[in-house]
Formats: structure tokens, C-alpha cells, sequence
């Protein structure tokens, strides 16, 4: 497939991209600067601007633009941030799908989100049905999926990409907890039986793979492994890893000190999601228990 990325140049991004020409795609990836090969093309969201032919006669466009949810802390400038960074390039790109000719659009289109959608949850099983939750985070999922309906309707296979905590040392949280398990101050995060939904690198770009490749497979889509665990069972196995304790807690009110409102909606949250959908598509995944995941990541 000739395949139209869009955040190419991040983390999971960077991953996909191999991924996808391990198996044989070919990427033409949106950047935000002028173009330095025939591999890219430049566009400008935050203007709604993209020249449809970058899209005539793709088979396929992914979009995994947005700022990082958790790398500052909330205000209300980073806060507009975080929805503008979404809402902007996906608005952009479903514009410019829902106006194109039907025999030469792009017929998938496989848009980031995120289990944010569902909010605090405490002990409820979340497959791809359950209901939108409450607060900051919920909401701005739900304008984000919401800014691809333009495409859907225009009859283009859009698949949300409902993505969870996603465990690699090379990024991600992974990377910011082994230096201090190592250290030995490493630990549960807050009362520790929040629910946290974790799926390696690995699975997930085998994951998104999948859902490209899968034309049954559309709308929301939960990237998360089959086993979510409370955060203390996270922590302590993280630990045996790495032969390391992780007997130091840190106090919820420590992380609000220091994140701010993200504390609540990120790291205290509870969201136990269900991957229902690859489950029952036939996808196999490759690290479905946690000490084989974490023993993967902490090497990748």
C-alpha cells in the first residue's frame, strides 16, 4: 500500500514507519517544514492547509499528530495546546478527504486517539462500546474523534485508534521509570489500584498494522493488551525486572504537586479498556503477559 503519514517524525510514529516498510508500504510522510525528499510533503494544519494531491491515489492516510499529554504541566495555554494539536491536523485531513473525487480518495483512513475517551472508571471493563466519561481529557477525545466524521461520511473506513499506556524503554513512561527503579526510589503512583492499560511498541504497531490491513475493522479500536492491571501490579513487576525494589510510593498529592491537574486524568486515573475489537478480529499479540512485555521493553 501507498500509505500517507501523518507524525512520522514522533515516537510511535518513527516505530510505525518501520513497521509499515518491514512489510512491504510505502510512506509518504506530512511534515511541517519544506519537503527534503520525494518521501515527503509539507502541510500546514494549523491553517487547514494540505494539497489534495498528496492525497490522490493513496491507498491509505494515518494520522498520529498531537502534543504530549503528559509532558507539561496543565495550564490553560497548554491545555488549548493539547486539543489544537488534535483537533487541527485531523479536521485538516477529513476536509480534504470528504472533498475528493470517490475513485481517487484514500478508502482507510486511521486517526490516534485514546482511551482518555472513557475518564475515570474505577473496576468497569471498558470494551470500544462503553460509554464517554467525564472531564478534561474525555472531551477532548471526543472532539478529536469527532473532527473525522467529515471522512466517515464521505464513506472512507475511519478507525479511531484508542490508544493506552504503551511500554517500550525507548519512550513513553517506560523510559521515565527505569532510572528511578534503578535508583531504587521507584513505586506505586498514588494509591496504586487504579487500573492502567498497557500494550508494548511492538504490539501496537503490529496492532495499527493490523487494523490497516483489516477492512472489517472500523471505528473506535482499543490499542491495549488483554490484561490491564492495577498500577501496584505494574510497579512491583517492573521492579522484579529489573532487580530492583519498588517500595517507595509516591503520595497522590506529591503528583498533583508536581503535574498539576494532569495527576487525576493521567497517572491516578483508573481506565480498565478491553481490546475487544482486535480480540475479535484475529489479532494475536505478541506480548499479551506483563513480565514478557516489560522484559521486551526495558531492552527496546
Amino acid at each position: 500500500m501507498k500509505v500517507i503519514l501523518a507524525g512520522a517524525s514522533g515516537f510511535l510514529g518513527q516505530a510505525l514507519a518501520k513497521e509499515l516498510i518491514r512489510h512491504g508500504h510505502r510512506i509518504t510522510a506530512l511534515v511541517r517544514r519544506p519537503a527534503s525528499s520525494a518521501s515527503e510533503f509539507e502541510w500546514h494544519p494549523e491553517r487547514g492547509e494540505l494539497d489534495p494531491a498528496v492525497l490522490d491515489g493513496a491507498d491509505a492516510v494515518i494520522s498520529l499528530s498531537g502534543a504530549g499529554i503528559g509532558d507539561k504541566r496543565w495550564n490553560p495555554e497548554y491545555k488549548r495546546l493539547l486539543l489544537d494539536s488534535r483537533t487541527q491536523p485531523t479536521t485538516t485531513i477529513a476536509t480534504a478527504l470528504a472533498a475528493m473525487d470517490s475513485a481517487r480518495r484514500p478508502p482507510v483512513w486511521l486517526s490516534a486517539s485514546a482511551i482518555g475517551f472513557y475518564g475515570d472508571r474505577g473496576d468497569q471493563p471498558l470494551p470500544e462500546g462503553a460509554a464517554k466519561g467525564t472531564g478534561f481529557l474525555a472531551d477532548l477525545v471526543f472532539q478529536w474523534e469527532a473532527a473525522t466524521q467529515p471522512a466517515a461520511e464521505a464513506g472512507v473506513r475511519v478507525a479511531r485508534l484508542r490508544t493506552g499506556l504503551v511500554l517500550a524503554g525507548s519512550g513513553g513512561l517506560v523510559k521515565r521509570l527505569i532510572p528511578l527503579f534503578k535508583a531504587g526510589i521507584g513505586g506505586k503512583l498514588g494509591s496504586g489500584r487504579q487500573y492502567q492499560s498497557w500494550i508494548t511498541l511492538a504490539d501496537e504497531v503490529a496492532a495499527i498494522r493490523h487494523v490497516l490491513e483489516t477492512e472489517s475493522v472500523s471505528g473506535p479500536v482499543n490499542l491495549v493488551g488483554p490484561q490491564p492491571l492495577r498500577n501496584d501490579e505494574l510497579s512491583s513487576e517492573l521492579g522484579r525486572v529489573l532487580h530492583r525494589p519498588s517500595l517507595m510510593p509516591t503520595p497522590a498529592f506529591g503528583i498533583r504537586l508536581v503535574v498539576g491537574e494532569f495527576a487525576d486524568e493521567g497517572a491516578l486515573a483508573s481506565q480498565r479498556a478491553i481490546p475487544e475489537v482486535l480480540l475479535n478480529s484475529g489479532f494475536q499479540f505478541r506480548h499479551a503477559d506483563l513480565r514478557a512485555a516489560l522484559e521486551w521493553a526495558v531492552q527496546n
